[in-house]
């Protein structure tokens, strides 16, 4: 099981603990989450406690390509894929079952992370070239296992990582993690991580006289990872649209504003039968969101 990514500095070095650590790992790696992760705190430790460091390894990261935004709701696993260029030294053996490379996004510093996240499994690396390989893996989100907070809304920036050990085993009395090359890149692009949002609209009454008030009702609401619901977005201004029967283009009518609880009131005149919906074109937190249009039959 996955927990929250959320690190802290302790006695100068990364705690790492915190980590998430799935069991899942790639079937033909020989290490584990765990091992990478012993490996990155030592190579970000800045106290002289730490037994040691990896030496730098022989790599670079380019053309870092990840959706432009993540949308996360309250239980349901997410993946997006990404794709990176990995350029290393012949002197690096990315076939090796003991090298791990990975896509990360976080928040904050990449050195001292208020959240970093990543996938289940290392990347895939197929080499184009003698020193040249195109990566690609996913970063996968479990907002049900408390793995974000609502102020993790926004912008994540992205690094990658890559991991040697050179058939050094972690859990052996005779591990050398000085023997053991990492490097890890971050700056390589960002992404959004966007708390999922819900719209819906309702038209009464069902059938109108021409020419009566129609009452058009609906809500905007939002994923809470603090709490796993979803909750109203107050003082949001969404677009009450119109499509008249038989038409497949609608017109904006007016801009309503939601109130303090996210729910959503307006009325117009009845004209012609047709279609209402309301359109939330979003935010940096939170996704764009479009209602199903809600059928009125005018007589």
């Amino acid at each position: 099981m996955r927990i929250r990514a959320t690190v802290a500095a302790v006695s100068g070095a990364l705690a790492l603990s915190a980590l998430a650590v799935p069991a899942a790992q790639a079937d033909d790696s020989a290490v584990s989450r765990a091992d990478v992760a012993k490996v990155r705190q030592a190579a970000h430790a800045g106290s002289v406690r730490a037994a040691g460091k990896p030496y730098a390894l022989n790599v670079s990261f380019s053309d870092f390509k990840i959706a432009k935004a993540v949308k996360a709701g309250t239980t349901n696993h997410v993946a997006t894929t990404v794709t990176y260029t990995l350029t290393h030294g012949a002197d690096v053996d990315i076939t090796a079952r003991d090298f791990v490379t990975d896509p990360i996004i976080y928040r904050g510093s990449y050195t001292r992370p208020d959240n970093m996240l990543y996938g289940n499994k290392p990347a895939k690396c197929t080499a184009t070239n003698a020193t040249t390989a195109t990566c690609k893996g996913t970063i996968d989100v479990y907002p049900g296992d408390h793995e974000l907070r609502n102020t993790d809304a926004g912008t994540w920036r992205a690094a990658a990582e890559a991991t040697a050990f050179n058939g050094q085993d972690p859990a052996g009395e005779t591990f050398d993690i000085t023997k053991v090359g990492y490097k890890g890149q971050s700056g390589l692009g960002s992404t959004l991580m966007q708390r999922f949002s819900k719209l819906t609209v309702d038209a009464s009454p069902e059938p109108v006289k021409k020419g009566k008030p129609i009452t058009v009702t609906g809500k905007l609401s939002r994923a809470n990872w603090d709490r796993g619901t979803y909750n109203g977005y107050v003082e949001q201004p969404v677009n009450l649209q119109f499509r008249k029967n038989g038409s497949t283009t609608y017109t904006t009518v007016r801009t309503v504003k939601t109130n303090a609880t996210g729910n959503l009131k307006t009325t117009v005149t009845a004209a012609q039968d047709g279609y209402f919906r309301f359109t939330f074109a979003g935010t940096t937190t939170t996704p764009a969101a479009t209602a199903t249009g809600d059928f009125v039959d005018v007589r």
